[in-house]
């Protein structure tokens, strides 16, 4: 079973609904026994880095999660998912995140005021690596984005996916277990459920 991490924020019920859609047992869950049995976590999120944070903290969930990513199991970050992966946020001042991989989350600028923050709607990704949630996914394909803030990470050979705006900036990574989306696969109607089935293969073969 592949648990989606319920921490009190993120669109929960669309992810499971795009697992399900792709014959997938995938089960929103916020207890932290069954994150420990699950085969696989994934984690949503829309909304502030800090609080995502807290309230990881405040249902027991952050040491869980941590460790199942050390320990191997398979990990699906989506938006805010990818970013708690890193350091630190710029997002309302410094916020410590995870840790697990290191770098940081800085906010769009630009002088060129025709660019809008947050960077919302559908843009193409560049393939850097192919992560194997890509695996049947075409070079320049659109994906559905919402987010002020982008990832910067340490170690280039994280980068799977990169997308234009504005600068190039980091859509996906892919490292071991770990893999994560800038972009809503659960938003990006039929590329996005492919997303969704080569991560569910993923964890098939893990």
């Amino acid at each position: 079973m592949i648990a989606i991490v319920d921490y009190g924020m993120g669109n929960l019920r669309s992810v499971e609904k795009a697992f399900l859609k792709i014959g997938a047992k995938a089960h929103v869950t916020g207890e932290p026994s069954d994150l420990n049995n699950a085969e696989a976590l994934v984690l949503p999120g829309v909304g502030a880095f800090a609080d995502c944070m807290r309230n990881l903290r405040e249902k027991d969930l952050l040491e869980v999660v941590i460790s199942s990513i050390e320990k191997g199991k398979p990990y699906l970050g989506i938006c805010l998912g990818l970013q708690i992966l890193f350091e630190e946020s710029e997002e309302f001042g410094l916020n410590k995140g995870l840790g697990i991989i290191s770098g940081k989350v800085r906010r769009f600028s630009f002088k060129n005021k025709e660019l809008k923050i947050p960077h919302m709607g559908w843009n193409s990704i560049k393939i850097i690596k192919r992560a194997p949630i890509f695996t049947d996914i075409p070079e320049e394909s659109y994906f559905y984005f919402v987010h002020s803030y982008y990832v910067e990470p340490s170690d280039t050979s994280v980068i799977s996916t990169l997308t234009e705006y504005g600068h190039p900036f980091v859509s996906s990574i892919w490292k071991d277990n770990i893999i994560a989306t800038q972009f809503h696969p659960e938003k990006s109607q039929a590329l996005g459920l492919k997303v969704l089935k080569g991560f569910v293969e993923f964890v098939k073969k893990a």
